[in-house]
């Protein structure tokens, strides 16, 4: 992918002073002056060219020609920025994206919610523990998951460490999947011996087989395309912090236009789709494809004004709108939006998040989720659609390469008392690699069924 020459000149943007929810409260001012600074003068993470592309293809999948799959960790950490665990995250995606290829038909967007992810919106700001409060964590780029008051102290210096990390992970990435080590002969490989053994992996594997087959006969006739050996693959996260977030937006020399460089796809989040919110007129002012997260409480108007304000040229690929209502309420409240929306003429691309209003706690304490409601809330989500003869355009779901007990339910799944075995989120309850797979070839099958 093509990249694009950038304008430094970022002392023009005068952002207004609107109203932002979920900032972080930086307790040394100066201090983060200095550290704005250095971002604003560090190179672009991605490039405006690699954006566009990504916009082009969101909008085969709002017309139902391609499928979206949006996953990866909750919340980053430095911690866990490291080859083998970017390249499990990277592993997982790939082999669920293979399923829904191969199984649906229908080509696959890959996006990861990789370098960036390292903000967390919270319900409250501050955390109580035996009486002692706290400062919530805010993810790794503002404070430490430890609970004394020196982790939890806002630093300026995470900023940077945040924009350096997305750096290597994305390095990294990219090496994967132009390397060689995406190349479709590598199916086999992907299935970590934890998944193997389980029926998703072998019908995972199963399906490999088959691949291979047909690589094998292609090869024999002469046919090796190189879309085979290397596969585009885009990182997003939410644009939480705009202290980080304004601080990376580049001018794009050859058209004017606001690209925000640390992220190929940026999204607002539930808690800050205010009107008239700064999240809000800073997604609408930069080039890069969007999404906003939609919850039950959102209004069918609200939603439409929304997507009037970040698609006014109404540009396919431009707007995601990734719902996130709970498995016994999607089907009640989402028809009203998609029909509101729709109705409008304004393209979106319509996305499942079927984790976020499925949490609950655990009789042992621990925050999770239920294997059962995220595929409940996944069908419901194409039942509505369905009914409306319109395009569910993705999924968008929170996971990791690794055998964690973080959601309950599977086939061979956690049960709420095993729950502590590998509970390792920093934030909220991921699937696990098992899990991932599985949900793979469920919904590959409500795409059959679309």
């Amino acid at each position: 992918m093509s990249g694009s020459p950038y304008a430094w000149h970022m002392s023009t943007i005068a952002w207004p002073d609107l109203p932002a929810a979920q900032q972080p409260v930086w307790p040394d001012d100066a201090a983060l002056q200095v550290v704005l600074a250095e971002l604003r003068a560090q190179p672009p993470l991605v490039f405006a060219g690699e954006c566009d592309i990504l916009t082009d293809h969101l909008g085969k999948a709002a017309r139902g020609e391609a499928f979206v799959l949006t996953g990866g960790d909750c919340a980053e950490t430095f911690a866990a920025n490291t080859a083998d665990s970017i390249r499990a995250r990277l592993q997982t995606v790939l082999q669920m994206s293979v399923v829904l290829t191969y199984a649906a038909s229908l080509p696959v967007i890959k996006v990861g919610r990789v370098a960036g992810q390292y903000f967390k919106p919270r319900s409250n700001p501050i955390e109580v523990r035996d009486g002692v409060e706290l400062p919530s964590y805010l993810g790794d780029a503002v404070n430490a998951l430890d609970f004394t008051s020196e982790s939890r102290r806002p630093d300026p210096q995470r900023l940077l460490k945040a924009y350096h990390a997305s750096g290597a992970a994305l390095n990294l990435i990219r090496a994967f999947t132009q390397g060689g080590y995406a190349d479709l002969r590598q199916v086999h490989a992907w299935n970590q011996d934890f998944v193997r053994e389980s029926t998703a992996g072998q019908l995972y594997d199963k399906l490999a087989s088959e691949i291979d087959r047909a690589l094998s006969f292609m090869h024999a006739c002469g046919a090796n395309p190189e879309e085979f050996t290397r596969v585009e693959f885009y990182a997003a996260h939410e644009a939480l912090s705009l202290d980080y977030e304004r601080a990376l937006t580049r001018v794009d020399s050859r058209t004017g236009n606001l690209y925000d460089v640390s992220g190929h796809f940026l999204w607002v989040g539930e808690r800050t789709r205010q009107l008239g919110g700064a999240h809000m007129h800073f997604a609408s002012t930069i080039r890069n494809p969007v999404g906003m997260k939609v919850g039950p409480t959102a209004s069918p108007e609200e939603v439409l004004e929304a997507v009037e304000m970040l698609n006014p040229d109404r540009v396919p690929g431009r707007l995601s709108l990734i719902t996130r209502m709970g498995a016994g309420k999607v089907r009640d409240t989402l028809p009203a939006i998609v029909q509101k929306v729709e109705a409008s003429g304004n393209p979106v691309v319509w996305v499942c998040d079927p984790m976020h209003g499925n949490t609950f706690e655990a009789s042992s304490g621990h925050k999770t989720r239920s294997f059962d409601d995220v595929i409940a809330e996944v069908e419901g989500f194409f039942e509505v659609h369905r009914q409306l003869g319109t395009i569910p355009g993705g999924i968008h779901v929170e996971l990791t390469g690794d055998d964690v007990t973080e959601c309950v339910g599977g086939t061979h799944g956690v049960a709420e008392d095993g729950l502590g075995v590998r509970y390792e989120t920093a934030c909220d309850p991921r699937l696990n690699r098992e899990q991932s797979l599985e949900l793979a070839f469920l919904v590959a099958d409500m795409l059959l069924r679309r």
